[in-house]
């Protein structure tokens, strides 16, 4: 673990196991954070915060800019930690490994565009100027679906704001992102500026959050547990920015681009194993293109190829955890049980070599309706349930009936069904004709039960600061 500025095994030298997704076998092991561990990466990022956050705006987008540079170099060895401790193919591991050097370059260019304001005041003598500060102290959780880029998207912004950082890193996947930040550390970033721990979050976790001296909490992950951390802050009604669960709507018009709508379905549903918070869980198809849409989408599913993405050119590799296969089995199960037609996928597939491995094979579930579990929990998997529908009235009332509100897609080509859905669709990130809701230099957050505050864009970045007015009178 990355401790004030040292690599430190545990205080007491105790490990967690780090699993193989492919092969179901321990292959790694990384220290168990302590709380001694804990309580002293918390000390040293309190004690440099008053040096960093001083520290001029422009040396320390300098160093954000070395640290992506030295995480591109190193895009290999990161790349393949990732596939091995993840699953996903080395391809889509590379993506996401440039992504978090773009990300940390990004921030580096907005920090200096923090700009305050002058706001005159009725009296002549009298003007208040606005100033933005850092926050002080921060703790980031980061998840284990894109361990790298999602941490970057939190290092980035703090850092780039002169806060200083504790890192929670994922249990199941801790071997990629150390590595990224230790890409920052040899960048020069000061010692116990970036602070990074690994261990079980319910004792790491319940630490940092019981610790007065964290300012601001940056949580990304499940809604149940998201509710955990937010109670955790009200004592000291700390800032945060939660980016909870979701269960995404996809609508399609009669009057969509079909190749393309297909296309974005698979991606959208299937990449990463399902495990994305804005995968598409479900879709909402017009009648007169129902069982078209159908046909299709079961085609180019069966067309993906699933295998050991660290070797081969794959296009999934297995899921992270055993218990999602377990899960997704579930709600597929439930779904069929309850009059749903399993057009295709469901099964595990045997991968030569890897017969121990976390496997499942994409499932679509045809004639779904809001009974049904994959229709109303996050899966988080490779399944997804395909509803029909007749008019846009009856499309946006099943899109919003959720707890749900991180993003929702639109395929149509008519211009004033794509305006009404953006508008009334009940979610933080809506996409038309594109099943990418999320860049990184526009703000991303959800809406009712999938959090608040923002990651991405400015909005991203004026989370980590306070807001100060001055008023000044000149004598």
């Amino acid at each position: 673990m990355l401790i004030d500025g040292q690599w430190k095994d545990a205080a007491d030298r105790q490990f967690l196991e780090v699993t193989d997704p492919r092969t179901g076998k321990v292959f790694a092991k990384v220290p168990r954070a302590a709380g001694q561990d804990i309580d002293a990466a918390v000390d040293a990022a309190d004690r440099v915060f008053k040096n960093w956050s001083r520290t001029n705006v422009f040396k320390r987008s300098a160093l954000l800019r070395e640290a992506a540079q030295i995480v591109e170099e190193r895009k290999d060895e990161i790349s393949r930690l990732m596939c091995m401790e993840q699953g996903k193919p080395l391809a889509e591991a590379a993506g996401e490994v440039k992504k978090g050097a773009e990300i940390l370059r990004y921030y580096a260019a907005e920090a200096e565009r923090v700009y305050g304001r002058i706001i005159p005041n009725e009296d002549a003598d009298t003007f208040s100027t606005v100033v933005y500060q850092p926050v002080g102290v921060c703790a980031a959780f980061s998840p284990w679906n894109y361990p790298v880029e999602l941490l970057a998207w939190k290092l980035g912004a703090a850092l780039a704001a002169g806060c200083t950082l504790v890192c929670k890193l994922p249990s199941e996947t801790p071997l990629s992102p150390l590595m990224f930040v230790k890409c920052a550390a040899d960048a020069g970033i000061p010692g116990g500026v970036i602070n990074a721990l690994t261990g079980e979050g319910r004792v790491v976790g319940a630490r940092l959050l019981a610790n007065p001296k964290i300012r601001k909490v940056a949580f990304t992950g499940s809604t149940a547990v998201g509710k955990t951390v937010l109670a955790a802050c009200t004592d000291s009604l700390r800032k945060s920015s939660m980016e909870l669960g979701g269960s995404l709507p996809m609508l399609v018009f009669k009057d969509c681009d079909m190749e393309a709508t297909v296309a974005g379905a698979v991606r959208r549903s299937f990449r990463n194993m399902g495990q994305i918070c804005i995968a598409v869980n479900r879709i909402y198809v017009e009648n007169e293109v129902y069982e078209d849409f159908i046909e299709k989408f079961k085609a180019a599913t069966e067309k993906l190829t699933i295998g050991d993405g660290l070797n081969e050119n794959v296009d999934l590799g297995p899921m992270c955890k055993k218990q999602g296969v377990i899960t997704t089995l579930e709600h597929i199960s439930d779904a069929v049980n309850k009059g749903a037609r399993l057009v295709t996928g469901g099964d595990v597939p045997v991968v030569p070599g890897f017969e121990n491995g976390f496997w499942l094979r994409p499932a679509i579930l045809a004639d779904a309706n809001h009974s049904m579990k994959i229709m109303t929990e996050e899966t988080f998997g490779p399944a997804v349930g395909v509803m029909s529908f007749d008019g846009i009235e009856t499309a946006l009332s099943l899109a919003n009936d959720n707890v749900y509100g991180l993003a929702a897609i639109v395929y149509t080509q008519n211009l004033t069904t794509a305006k009404k859905c953006a508008d009334e669709l009940e979610a933080g990130n809506v996409a038309v004709n594109n099943v990418d809701a999320g860049v990184i230099n526009a703000p991303y957050g959800g809406w009712k039960q999938s959090g608040f505050g923002h990651e991405h864009g400015t909005e991203g970045l004026y989370e980590y600061l306070n807001v100060k007015h001055i008023r000044i009178r000149t004598l």
